[in-house]
């Protein structure tokens, strides 16, 4: 114990970040320290900070990291020291889902990457004052100068790539991944599919980009921002529907000419999008879920609309496995096929108040935190 770096706290609902000095537990044989060199912010993030997800506060939030190794625990295979890094979520290595291949479906998920903030012993990773401190964020915590990270949320970055590739490809480790993984591997929409996108956010336009390449005829974004909807028309977008002054659902039967949608992606997790995107299917369609409302919310849907092949399904992290995934996503971006940097915008760590506001208020797409 006794490292000492910067973090930003997240003190309590409602109040401002605080950054302050903190120590670092000392790593563990399956943990790598790694000083951060960017983060993205993602609305998850948010989500815990505000307690609309009930993450335990005082605590270090940041899960999509991205910097190089500075030290490796003894049993740490996947990286070494000077190595660049993204990070991404956690996940056992040992349950059913993740012997399958799916590790965002690993068992103890939701309590190692949202809910603990403590590894699965318990322990801290970060303290202050003496205190421990909740963290252990999707195994990262990256709201943080150093982190104790899990080896297993480590993604390697292929060895020619810059500093500057650095910062842009830190939000590859959440919200771009969850997008594109929700077109490429959970719907897999082929040729003349339509496919719709609710919500013109980091997540939603990373999923029109992936949709962009596949052989889909139509791809509708839905949005109530005219800015946000002319940027998903310039990354792939065939049509778009301004939820505030067009009536989603007749707009949708117009654009598939009454038959319905082949897929649906739901981004935003307001309920009223979701059952008009559910409504909305064609026979055989699916809507993938993805934007989380607050805890316990529910949506109702026509049960006999459903029994024709329709189906709900919901997505985490785009059911990626980062190890594979991550490294194509790169090689899209480079090709010039899946622009991530269109989407990010730039701030020092010590101005995350603003990067938080800019994200909640929708002014910034995907904010990202360069130290």
């Amino acid at each position: 114990m006794g490292t000492k770096t910067t973090a930003a706290i997240a003190v309590a609902p409602g109040q401002p970040f605080e950054i302050a000095e903190i120590e670092l537990d000392d790593l563990r044989g399956d943990e790598v320290l790694i000083r951060l060199v960017a983060t993205g912010i993602c609305h998850t993030d948010l989500s815990a900070k505000s307690g609309s997800i009930p993450y335990p506060l005082p605590g270090v939030l940041g899960h999509e990291g991205a910097g190089i190794v500075e030290q490796v625990g003894a049993g740490v295979m996947r990286v070494k020291p000077g190595d660049k890094v993204a990070m991404t979520f956690t996940s056992c290595g040992d349950c059913k889902a993740c012997r399958s291949g799916s590790p965002a479906l690993c068992e103890s998920h939701l309590q190692w990457n949202l809910l603990g903030g403590r590894r699965a012993d318990g322990t801290a990773t970060m303290r202050r004052d003496g205190q421990d401190l909740n963290a252990h964020f999707f195994g990262q915590s990256s709201f943080s100068s150093l982190a104790v990270v899990d080896e297993r949320s480590l993604i390697p970055l292929p060895s020619d790539t810059t500093d500057e590739e650095l910062i842009t490809f830190a939000p590859l480790g959440c919200g771009f991944q969850t997008g594109a993984g929700a077109i490429l591997n959970v719907l897999r929409p082929g040729t003349g599919d339509t496919v719709a996108v609710a919500g013109a956010g980091a997540v939603g336009l990373a999923a029109v980009m992936a949709a962009a390449l596949t052989p889909v005829t139509k791809i509708i974004v839905i949005d109530v921002v005219p800015e946000r909807l002319a940027l998903a028309k310039s990354l792939g977008a065939t049509d778009t529907i301004n939820a505030a002054t067009e009536d989603t659902r007749k707009r949708l039967a117009d654009l598939t000419g009454e038959r319905g949608t082949d897929m649906a992606v739901e981004t935003t997790g307001n309920v009223t999008v979701l059952e008009s995107l559910i409504d909305s299917l064609a026979i055989a369609g699916t809507c993938a879920v993805i934007g989380a409302p607050k805890a316990g919310t529910r949506a109702s849907f026509d049960v006999n609309a459903l029994l024709p092949g329709r189906r709900i399904v919901g997505v985490t992290i785009g059911d990626s496995e980062p190890l594979s995934f991550v490294p194509q996503l790169i090689e899209l971006y480079r090709a010039g096929r899946f622009p991530i940097d269109r989407l990010e915008r730039r701030y020092a760590f010590e101005n995350i108040e603003q990067a938080a506001a800019d994200a909640g208020s929708g002014q910034t797409i995907k904010p990202v935190l360069v130290f």
